[in-house]
């Protein structure tokens, strides 16, 4: 169990919009303590009185923003109960149009961001013998639906990284979260990077067209870290993606085989 109430102390990346944002508001509202941080220079109005809620300037991908961010948190919280890694940003299509430059990209932010966030702070975690780190990767991470190589390839890394913590920081009653959404309303679309057309197309009808929001994404994900749940699949969708990939291997593959076919015929003028 993972207390989440008043005076929790808890950092948060990206957080001026989407899942980031509406976490770092539904902690600050439970009570907790709450550094919010984020790659832009002035917090979000939305971040505004919130009760003890801090903003700071963050880039996941330079070791000194950390290394602000950790004397901040020594100085000012004396410690850190929950660590939430969710900075990150999306690119999609097909493996030829994905230039090497933007695979550097997405791994600095998605992947390496997420490997900084916890080497920076595991030290001090294993010194208190206690905290928590919740690193928010995607279903993409676990279920690898085609045109999405960069996407899926970063967050089955951070599902990787995030178990490997788990059994390594057992010892220390350090424990660690993943979590692994679907498609929800986010600006996340309108930001992805990708010279595929047609993929970008597909994946942002399904992010316009989900009927899930950041807030409740998000609250199914503070209910499961107080639980103290490893994986935390909060959506239905993730659920049954993820057990019929274990359960019924056939079945999915025949849907990604039909997934690529369709996104093949469009391509061509097909469909």
């Amino acid at each position: 169990m993972t207390n989440l109430t008043s005076g929790t102390r808890v950092l948060v990346t990206g957080a001026s919009s989407g899942l980031g944002l509406a976490l770092a508001q539904q902690l600050a509202e439970a009570g907790c303590r709450v550094l919010a941080t984020d790659v832009h220079a002035d917090a979000p109005a939305e971040l505004a009185d919130l009760g003890d809620l801090t903003y700071l300037t963050l880039d996941v991908t330079q070791d000194a923003h950390w290394d602000r961010a950790h004397e901040w948190v020594v100085e000012n919280f004396d410690g850190l109960d929950v660590l939430v890694n969710n900075a990150g940003v999306a690119a999609g299509g097909r493996i030829e149009f994905t230039e090497m430059d933007q695979w550097q990209w997405i791994v600095d932010i998605n992947l390496l961001g997420t490997v900084r966030g916890c080497r920076r702070f595991v030290p001090l975690l294993k010194e208190q013998g206690s905290g928590h780190i919740v690193n928010i990767a995607s279903a993409a991470g676990l279920v690898h639906a085609p045109s999405m190589s960069e996407y899926n390839s970063v967050k089955a890394a951070v599902v990787a990284l995030s178990e490997t913590l788990r059994h390594e920081l057992n010892p220390f009653d350090v424990k660690v979260s993943v979590v692994c959404p679907t498609f929800f309303k986010t600006n996340l679309g309108t930001s992805m990077r990708g010279k595929d057309e047609a993929a970008l197309r597909a994946a942002s009808k399904l992010i316009n067209g989900s009927d899930r929001t950041a807030d409740g994404i998000a609250r199914e994900v503070l209910k499961q870290v107080r639980r103290g749940a490893y994986l935390i699949l909060p959506d239905r969708d993730a659920i049954m993606a993820y057990h019929a990939k274990r359960v019924a291997r056939p079945v999915y593959d025949r849907m990604m085989f039909k997934a690529a076919a369709r996104l093949a015929a469009k391509s061509r003028g097909k469909a």
